[in-house]
């Protein structure tokens, strides 16, 4: 069974919390069924990384990068553009100097 979004987007925000990290919940999407977008900032290195969920062929979710840059201004226009297509999306951003995303899920790395 899945959990409705805004439970999975309040455990995600308690374990970067927990984990010394900075999160915050920039935009609120459809609290049950609303797609995520994590976004990761360094800001000391001036790095940041998008995540996305998606659903492998197995049916197995796992959490991949859209976007090849670390520019903070690319990623936030992929969300705008992401926004335009899906209103529901929540945007979760994590500042963290370690650069951890926090997400139990499987990740793909480039």
């Amino acid at each position: 069974m899945l959990l409705s979004t805004d439970i999975w987007v309040g455990a995600l925000i308690r374990r970067a919390e927990l984990g010394g990290a900075f999160p915050a919940v920039v935009r609120k999407g459809d609290p049950r069924a609303g797609a995520v977008l994590v976004k990761v900032v360094d800001r000391r290195a001036g790095l940041a990384r998008l995540y996305s969920e998606a659903t492998r062929g197995d049916g197995e979710r796992v959490w991949m990068q859209p976007v090849v840059s670390e520019s903070e201004a690319d990623l936030d226009a992929y969300a705008q553009r992401a926004l335009r297509i899906d209103p529901d999306i929540w945007i979760v951003e994590i500042d963290d100097p370690q650069g951890r995303h926090f997400l139990v899920e499987p990740v793909e790395t480039r």
